[in-house]
């Protein structure tokens, strides 16, 4: 028989066992542990250099100084790990994730692979503003944007949901250039690679940072060549090149180029997942910005000429939401391109 008194002191005894967890400070919490951050690409490309950087400094902005530990998952640019992340992490702040800054805009596109929700991800932070390019091989004896409207170019991509295949697809449906993607790279780096094998003949969508912090000689000697950059403004280094933006008149053209472009903003995003406890998170994200201003990582970072221009948890989150509210007619449109 269940004695009444037994069960009521059984439940004030869980009470009393539970209330110094429920009052564990994030200090407490981090203190002795392990950080996961994934990388949704293979190593040794942009997305890999950065987050490798951040976690060998981002530890000691933490309270109680967990070590942070970078592991990849590439697969489909980032898209596996994003779902993962979504579906299977764990929530409690000991996992955080970096992946293509297209990935919070796969749902709203229209991308049945992308399974979550962009609006309950906890964002971290994004570690610079980032313009992209068109590259090809000076071999390929393109000079300039408008030789793509007659010259095909095999450029290699690094997934559906990156922008190493939404970019080429988004500028071939609006301006007619026929670049043709060969998908399936686990990431930039094996792009690079491929190039170097001949295997293709380009790269669209690759990040400047990236170029100029490990191929800066090939475009000096024009091994590399840039055809345009992709971002709603110039990056002060190539005032030379051609910005998207600025090649079309068209005002339904140039609010769909906008609605693609003002994702550069996010640059190298970082999130958690959904359900992390609200004064985790607020740590994370302190502790993500104090990195940014960290001078033993700013020097690393110069000495690898990787740019770190910052942008806060919060302020991505707005620039999602943002995108969700765009004119449905161009969200329309966007996803008929890409899928």
């Amino acid at each position: 028989m269940f004695n009444i008194r037994n069960i009521t002191a059984a439940l004030g005894a869980a009470v009393l066992m539970a209330a110094p967890l429920s009052a564990q400070s994030v200090e407490e919490f981090y203190e002795g542990k392990e950080v996961s951050l994934v990388i949704g690409y293979s190593p040794g490309g942009g997305y890999d250099t950065y987050a490798r950087l951040v976690a060998r400094h981002m530890g000691k902005h933490i309270p109680g100084n967990p070590t942070v530990v970078p592991q990849n998952m590439p697969g489909a640019g980032s898209l596996r790990a994003t779902n993962w992340l979504y579906e299977s992490a764990e929530q409690d702040g000991t996992v955080f994730l970096t992946m293509a800054r297209a990935a919070p805009f796969d749902p709203l596109f229209g991308n049945e692979n992308a399974e979550f929700r962009a609006d309950e991800f906890n964002y971290i932070g994004s570690a610079n503003n980032e313009v992209s390019l068109c590259m090809a091989l000076g071999s390929t004896g393109i000079t300039g944007f408008e030789d793509l409207k007659t010259t095909p170019l095999f450029v290699g991509g690094t997934g559906d949901t990156a922008d190493t295949v939404q970019f080429p697809k988004i500028i071939n449906a609006i301006f007619g250039t026929q670049m043709e993607i060969i998908n399936g790279y686990p990431g930039g780096n094996d792009v690079t690679l491929a190039m170097e094998r001949g295997e293709v003949d380009g790269r669209c969508g690759w990040s400047w940072s990236s170029i100029k912090s490990g191929q800066a000689d090939k475009v000096a000697d024009g091994t590399l060549v840039p055809l345009v950059q992709l971002s709603t403004g110039k990056h002060p280094d190539l005032p030379e090149v051609p910005l998207i933006m600025d090649l079309t008149e068209d005002r339904a053209d140039r609010q769909l180029l906008n609605v693609i472009f003002a994702r550069q903003a996010l640059g190298r995003p970082f999130i958690a997942p959904p359900n992390v406890p609200e004064d985790r998170v607020a740590a994370l994200q302190e502790a993500f910005m104090a990195t940014m201003e960290d001078p033993e990582f700013l020097a690393e970072a110069a000495a690898a000429d990787l740019e770190i221009t910052p942008l806060s948890g919060p302020e991505i989150q707005q620039l999602v939401l943002d995108a969700y509210q765009a004119d449905p007619e161009i969200i329309e449109r966007i996803g008929s391109i890409l899928n």
